[in-house]
């Protein structure tokens, strides 16, 4: 009987797919329980058959992309590391027992990517559980928050994975409570209802594990078309619309055609994952504040006004935003917006109005599906948070609203300006009335005694 790897390996259309993808990086042929020597690299499609030959079963390829893997060793120091590393990729890889669930997660992180605006989106099956989602390394800008981008290995994954983790959340326990309730799923899972269940909800990742905690250096993921071992399946690309109605059938080697690419550089259309990684480092900075002198505290910690506070007193930097008129940075001005209005005290129908009627004033708007999209996520949040700190270059200082003077440095944060503008606006009025009121007192004293 052929060995069915070596038969797979040997279509030339299935090496030609593996090489793409593994241009770069460090790879690691798996031989049934064990893996080859590392680092390796594949540089021509016959070093896949020569492998297969040998016995590989599948192929693993690295996160990260390198000038030389070859020269990667055990031990390396993080100097070391971050002088080879060309870039990385974003890959969240989804596992679960249950195949519905995965498909769900998949298609809510990949809603959660367009809803930012990603345009280069890859995805493919994991070959037995689950998926890989994935946006390459040139979707990202070279820097954020004063940092090289390609050093933020692994912690800007990790930040990434736990806001698009959170910001599905919700959607993602009502799916499942829509077919299952909690005694349900408790006798699915042998969990029990306490393991299941935080802060009086379904805490849907109990079951359902994005993998964040084992990313690090030289991590390592199935490469596409690559056969799982277990399942015998094919760890196939699909096209990114097609994740609730993939099956595993389609992953059968008979059935794949080595038709798709994975992470296809080309298709990445100017820094279009910017959004995404900047508001995940803003997300998780303010989420993760501690409290001291020179640090925004966490948003539970502050209070919204009980009135409204006026255009009049707000800060230099939103003034800029709210004239419109912005070629760039549209997509971050909304987020500015959408936080500093809440944190005014503004009621959201004046919130929405507001943001709609700035969207006009600007060159080329951005589409009214993104904006409805924004308004109606931030407004199922429970846990508001602060804009960004003026400190923030990715905001304030790219986008060239950046008060002047001293203001950022003594204020730290829009909101904080705006609420001393007021509180002096509100002590001058209460002067301005009391100085009536003497007036209008002295002037009865004066009437009276004539």
């Amino acid at each position: 009987m052929r060995d069915p790897y070596l038969e797979f390996y040997s279509r030339r259309e299935i090496q030609e797919r593996i090489l793409e993808v593994a241009e770069d990086r460090e790879v690691a042929p798996r031989y049934n329980q064990g893996f080859g020597r590392r680092p390796d690299v594949i540089q021509f499609p016959a070093d896949i058959l020569e492998m297969a030959k040998k016995g590989a079963t599948s192929f693993h390829i690295s996160e990260e992309r390198w000038h030389n893997p070859l020269q990667l060793k055990p031990g390396m120091q993080k100097r070391d590391l971050d002088e080879n590393r060309k870039g990385w990729d974003l890959v969240l890889d989804i596992d679960t027992k249950f195949w519905d669930y995965a498909k769900w997660t998949a298609f809510y992180l990949v809603e959660a990517l367009k809803f930012h605006d990603v345009k280069n989106i890859a995805v493919k099956f994991s070959g037995n559980k689950g998926f890989h989602i994935a946006v390459p390394f040139e979707s990202f800008p070279d820097e954020v928050n004063g940092r090289k981008t390609k050093y933020l290995f692994p912690e800007g994954l990790r930040v990434m994975a736990a806001y698009l983790q959170n910001m599905i959340t919700d959607m993602l326990r009502n799916k499942i409570l829509e077919t299952e309730d909690i005694d349900s799923l408790v006798s699915k899972t042998d969990l029990q209802k306490t393991d299941l269940v935080k802060d009086g909800k379904l805490d849907p990742f109990v079951i359902i594990d994005i993998d964040t905690i084992l990313i690090s250096n030289r991590h390592l993921f199935r490469a596409p078309y690559s056969l799982h071992e277990k399942s015998g399946l094919v760890s196939i690309p699909i096209n990114n619309n097609d994740v609730l109605t993939f099956e595993k059938e389609h992953a059968s080697p008979k059935n794949v055609k080595g038709d798709l690419s994975f992470l296809d550089m080309s298709l990445s259309d100017d820094n279009d994952a910017k959004t995404l990684i900047i508001q995940a480092f803003d997300w998780w900075g303010k989420k993760n504040a501690k409290r001291g002198p020179d640090v925004e505290t966490v948003e539970r910690t502050f209070d919204l006004p009980k009135n409204a506070i006026p255009k009049t007193n707000f800060p230099n930097c939103i003034e800029k935003i709210l004239e419109g008129g912005m070629e760039d940075g549209k997509k971050r001005a909304i987020f500015i917006l959408i936080n500093f209005l809440r944190h005014m005290g503004w009621k959201w129908p004046e919130i929405e109005s507001t943001i709609k009627e700035w969207n006009k004033k600007n060159p080329n708007p951005l589409g009214e599906s993104y904006v409805i999209g924004q308004l109606s996520w931030h407004r199922r949040q429970k846990e508001s948070i602060l804009p960004p700190n003026c400190s923030n270059k990715a905001y304030y200082q790219d986008l060239r609203i950046k008060c002047g003077g001293n203001t950022c440095t003594k204020f730290k944060n829009p909101v904080r300006l705006a609420q001393w503008k007021n509180k002096i606006a509100e002590e001058q009025a209460k002067k301005k009335s009391k100085k009536v009121k003497k007036k209008v007192k002295k002037k009865k004293k004066v009437s009276n005694n004539q």
